[in-house]
């Protein structure tokens, strides 16, 4: 079942704005829907870092991985290049 649904009022920068429509408009999709898969993302990051995970998540396993060296956690974490 889901829950309902709330209306609520928010001011975004133009730019925010201009960016998120395109999106809606390239995918078919609604701004409204962009900004609650937006702020659903936020919130599970933010609950999985205040468990513990968050990026860490990203390199569970990597311990197994033959191919990935202690030097890699900056790419794996932050998407740096070496």
């Amino acid at each position: 079942m889901n829950d309902p649904k709330h209306r609520t009022q928010l001011s975004l920068e133009g730019w925010q704005y201009e960016s998120l429509k395109a999106r809606g408009e390239r995918e078919g999709r609604s701004l409204s829907d962009l900004v609650r898969e937006a702020v659903t993302e936020y919130l599970a990051d933010r609950s999985s870092a205040a468990g513990g995970g968050g990026r860490f998540d990203k390199i569970r396993g990597v311990a197994e991985d033959r191919e990935v060296a202690g030097r890699d956690h900056d790419r794996i974490l932050y998407g740096k290049a070496e």
